[in-house]
């Protein structure tokens, strides 16, 4: 058969076709070494809803506590200070540095922002960035690990329970987790960051001893102590949890859509000053290199303006704006259209490309 003569076969059969087809599709889908194996899976699940009903709890007891004139003002400075410090540890650490690799900094604020995050109880540092990362690979696609939008259902109980997932329900049912090997390599090559990682349980046990030992240096008794504790641990816990829930949540539900992502994610102005500026999700997804979520002048980021005072001091360097981003995406755009010009030659020969989803996700923290 001539060379012409078997390209026009390839083209016009149809039985390659469909096979060329089934090929593309299956290298969009999360394969299973994208999964992460979830050991003591049990344990894991009630560590998950004891950190999530303890603070609730905890909540209603500060309320009971309010309303009968115990609160004080050491309890407000415990609240507000843990939860700036622990937020700054999410959004400006395990999001904007550590997930996207969106500015560089030395190895002692590295230190710092991993520890800040950890203190927050939401998963360790190199687990919450591969789920971070997978979720943006996928994002509202099967494989995406708290999307609202996949495998719920259509009308309202549909919506409901796609809500509930993204909210908390994935925690527990830890279906999509990512696989750290796959998604977070750089992070896995980090001694230090490995160390914090494995001992996150410490980090947590600090992030509660700081309220009580302030409660008890200031008011000089137990019963401070145990207050300051109730709401720089368990407050601070529960509302900064559920702040960051809404983000994958609320903000690929409800909110404005400026830029045309291939994703749900949304733009929700209401959330900005407590996310610290995560909640302008619609144009991290747009940008999900850059430091800076908040676009113009009046779109609040706290996260931003602590990178930027970092880099004022000389603590950051080489911080992604999005304008920068922007011109990146443009030569990465021309090497992915080369990219995809060659994986089609390849499969055309019958090669299946397993990498493409991989390489989805490695331009999203530019590697």
């Amino acid at each position: 058969m001539t060379r012409q003569a078997a390209r026009f076969h390839s083209i016009h059969d149809p039985s390659i076709r469909d096979r060329r087809e089934m090929t593309r599709r299956s290298a969009d889908r999360p394969t299973p070494d994208g999964l992460e194996e979830v050991s003591h899976e049990g344990l894991a699940k009630a560590a998950v809803i004891l950190f999530t009903v303890v603070p609730f709890l905890g909540v209603g007891v500060a309320a009971w506590h309010a309303w009968n004139g115990v609160l004080s003002w050491p309890d407000l400075i415990a609240f507000a200070a843990l939860y700036a410090v622990t937020v700054v540890g999410i959004t400006v650490g395990y999001h904007r540095l550590f997930t996207h690799r969106s500015f560089r900094a030395p190895s002692a604020v590295r230190g710092a922002l991993a520890v800040m995050g950890s203190m927050a109880v939401e998963g360790s540092v190199i687990a919450w960035a591969a789920n971070h990362r997978k979720h943006h690979a996928f994002a509202d696609r099967e494989g995406d690990p708290h999307s609202p939008h996949v495998g719920h259902g259509d009308g309202v109980w549909g919506a409901v329970r796609g809500l509930v997932h993204a909210h908390f329900g994935w925690l527990v049912t830890q279906g999509q987790r990512a696989a750290r090997r796959r998604f977070a390599r750089d992070l896995l090559a980090d001694r230090m960051l490995r160390t914090i990682d494995r001992t996150f349980i410490v980090w947590v046990g600090v992030g509660l001893s700081i309220p009580f030992a302030f409660g008890w240096l200031v008011g000089g008794t137990i019963d401070a102590a145990l207050t300051a504790l109730l709401w720089g641990g368990a407050v601070r816990i529960f509302v900064l949890h559920h702040m960051t829930y809404s983000i994958n949540s609320l903000c690929h539900f409800f909110g404005r859509r400026p830029f045309a992502t291939a994703d749900e994610s949304r733009n929700l102005a209401w959330l900005a000053v407590p996310t610290f500026g995560e909640s302008w999700h619609n144009n991290h997804h747009a940008f999900p290199r850059s430091a800076m979520h908040g676009h113009r002048y009046w779109q609040l980021d706290p996260g931003a303006l602590v990178i930027r005072a970092l880099e004022r001091l000389g603590l950051a360097w080489d911080v992604v704006r999005p304008q920068e981003q922007h011109r990146a995406d443009q030569g990465h755009e021309r090497r992915a259209a080369e990219a995809r010009s060659a994986r089609r030659e390849a499969r055309a020969a019958g090669f299946h490309d397993e990498g493409a989803t991989e390489r989805e996700y490695e331009a999203v923290v530019g590697q």
